[in-house]
């Protein structure tokens, strides 16, 4: 099978089986996203989505965010891992919004990545989910799932792993196709104990193929 066809399968899968996937953080604005993206580093996105509707409720928009102080902010925040460089970054993201962006989220990574908290990933989903631009966002489900099933070849770093996945899929699936994978390393393809017996597409999976091989060989 050819890196192509194995792309191929793989769209094909996921637009029968997960034609909506979408983001599990709960937000209602783009300045909403922004703040549950930050706050997701390294969290899992159900504890950010028990933290954030206290957050949104006190402050609902950048510039009420970049007047809050880092005690105030901090206090909503401390059940989220790093709340010390969360808070700071919170709130020098909204002063920067406010100050450079007259209260407006920008839509280009270059802009975004100015922001205090917001890296390359984060401006990839922000872009990628409000704005359904072509951008991947390589967490370590997506780095750890694209490289079992064989979508990305020696890739050591999320940027390398992120051009050979926008090389390959077409443009108008990228937006989802960070879904697809986040999600399937998630809930299938976990980091431990994959659950390749549940895995629709263990047939074109490299991992699950060398898996195998080892087991015949026992």
């Amino acid at each position: 099978m050819t890196k192509q066809q194995r792309y191929q399968f793989f769209i094909d899968y996921f637009l029968l089986n997960a034609p909506s996937a979408e983001t599990e953080l709960l937000f209602n604005n783009p300045f909403e996203l922004l703040v549950a993206v930050i706050l997701s580093a390294q969290c899992t996105d159900k504890r950010v989505n028990l933290t954030t509707p206290a957050i949104f409720k006190k402050f609902p928009t950048p510039e009420s965010l970049s007047k809050g102080s880092f005690k105030e902010v901090f206090a909503l925040i401390k059940s989220i891992s790093y709340p010390n460089n969360k808070a700071k970054h919170l709130i020098g993201m909204a002063e920067m919004l406010v100050n450079k962006f007259s209260g407006q989220v920008p839509m280009t990574v270059d802009e975004l990545v100015e922001l205090p908290g917001v890296g390359r990933k984060t401006a990839n989903v922000i872009t990628s989910v409000i704005d359904q631009q072509p951008n991947m966002a390589v967490d370590t489900h997506v780095f750890r799932v694209s490289a079992r099933l064989g979508l990305t070849t020696n890739a050591k770093t999320p940027l390398a792993a992120e051009k050979q996945l926008i090389s390959h899929i077409p443009k108008e699936y990228i937006h989802r196709a960070h879904h697809w994978l986040i999600l399937h390393g998630r809930y299938v393809c976990t980091a431990r104990s994959p659950k390749c017996e549940d895995c629709g597409i263990q047939s074109v999976c490299k991992y699950f193929a060398k898996q195998a091989k080892m087991n015949n060989r026992l």
